[in-house]
């Protein structure tokens, strides 16, 4: 008789658990996401918006002819266009690119493009994950993307080493969007792990910025890479935030919100601590970059607010359940908003009239802060335990491996305390990685080798 009067009590329970969850979904937004943020300021996102111009230039078939040009133009010189890399160029392998020389910035650009739907090329990349096979610098890394990465080093180092060698002062910068912002990312990485094919730049001199980021690498990897690597993401952008395969995603564009409800329900379930301690769940790569214009009960857009962190829990992991979650993806409305959100930033600053002296001050300090952010970053992912997860030395090397030798490109392998300390020191070459991940044809070009 206890039995069959318990059986509603049960039910009554599982239906107010199930409305629970149902009601905090759909009050989560994602101004929840930063709410405990630092807000960025007009120097650090500065590059922002001009980077986002450069993605769009890539777009065009002729840039001294463009057909989609924005308001304010490119901002691209296309006597400084140093070359344009096609689908017919890329040759599978890699998103079209641009390499830019920016002299008003001292800035030397490589940008690569967003995902094309009607290219059956662009899917070839996102479709070679491997989930858990591909491993770099002790964390994972999607496969497809990770060599993708490699080959456009390997292409275009000669040309990049010789523009460094030109302009000693300038910064190598990479960024894209989308599948490109992954790409980006990773290219960043390997570059940082393979600075000897680039001229021994400093590290520091090495930046990679990535539009509406896919989720790429390993929490470790993420939090790490956290001074060379932003990530910039317009308010409710889906990709960032769910952990779904890029190739599920991309399989089911037809049926994305049903994907994502699925999504949502299934990390409701996965705890927290889990997440974590997962070693092959994906993030979005670096310092994140938050632009927030849209608020809880209030309808259209407001002044853009951008706010910034090293997060390691927290990383973008509850998907929003908006009807923008696709169109804030857009690169044409991330354009637009960082540019609004910028010149906000700047009309603050001209308001209270800071002298030059003072902002080159404010920028020193700024550099300082983020560079604390992200040792505390590190730390934190330490204290919670992150697989793999420890901080790297002042010159950005990462040797505090115990029990797994390390190779460059990332993949490690048991051995004993001893062996491993003698091979420590052991580095494979860049043509020893290229041999690996790559075959070549008589022509010398390269092509992914087959498992």
């Amino acid at each position: 008789m206890s039995i069959i009067c318990g059986l509603p009590l049960l039910e009554c329970v599982y239906c107010l658990a199930c409305a629970r969850w149902a009601w905090k979904r759909c009050l989560h937004t994602s101004g929840h996401d930063s709410e405990d943020w630092g807000l960025a300021t007009a120097e650090e996102f500065d590059p922002v918006p001009r980077l986002c111009r450069y993605i769009l230039a890539v777009y065009e078939d002729d840039i001294r002819k463009p057909l989609f040009e924005p308001p304010g133009g490119y901002g691209i010189n296309p006597d400084c266009l140093i070359a344009k890399r096609t689908y017919e160029d890329t040759q599978r392998h890699a998103p079209p690119y641009i390499v830019y020389l920016d002299h008003d910035h001292a800035d030397i650009v490589l940008a690569f493009r967003g995902l094309n739907l009607a290219k059956g090329r662009d899917y070839a990349v996102l479709l070679d994950n491997k989930l858990g096979k591909k491993k770099f610098d002790g964390g994972y890394v999607h496969n497809g993307l990770f060599s993708a990465a490699v080959w456009v080093l390997e292409k275009e180092g000669d040309l990049l080493r010789e523009l460094l060698e030109k302009h000693p002062d300038y910064t190598l910068t990479f960024a894209g969007h989308s599948l490109g912002s992954g790409v980006a990312a990773l290219l960043t990485m390997v570059a940082v792990q393979n600075r000897e094919k680039l001229g021994n730049i400093d590290r520091k001199k090495i930046r990679g910025y990535a539009i509406a980021p896919a989720r790429s690498v390993s929490l470790n990897l993420a939090v790490r890479y956290a001074d060379v690597i932003n990530s910039v993401v317009l308010q409710d952008d889906f990709l960032p935030r769910t952990a779904t395969p890029l190739e599920d995603i991309f399989k089911s564009l037809l049926c994305l919100p049903c994907i994502l409800c699925l999504r949502c329900m299934r990390d409701t379930c996965t705890s927290e601590e889990n997440k974590l301690k997962d070693p092959r769940r994906l993030y979005a790569p670096g310092r994140l970059y938050h632009i927030v214009e849209r608020k809880l009960c209030r309808c259209g857009r407001f002044p853009p607010v951008v706010r910034t962190a090293v997060p390691v829990d927290g990383r973008f992991e509850h998907i929003v359940l908006s009807c923008n979650a696709t169109s804030d993806h857009a690169i044409i409305w991330i354009e637009k908003e960082a540019k609004r959100a910028l010149e906000l930033m700047q009309e603050e600053d001209d308001v209270m009239d800071i002298p030059v002296k003072q902002k080159m001050e404010r920028q020193e300090t700024i550099a300082r802060e983020h560079s604390q952010e992200h040792k505390a970053a590190l730390q934190r992912a330490v204290t919670l335990s992150v697989p793999h997860a420890f901080v790297p030395s002042e010159y950005g090397t990462f040797d505090d491996l115990d029990d797994e030798y390390e190779h460059s490109d990332g993949s490690y392998q048991e051995t004993s305390s001893g062996e491993s300390s003698k091979r420590k020191n052991k580095k494979e070459s860049w043509d020893e990685l290229v041999a690996r991940l790559f075959d070549k044809d008589e022509s010398g070009h390269l092509f992914p080798k087959k498992d």
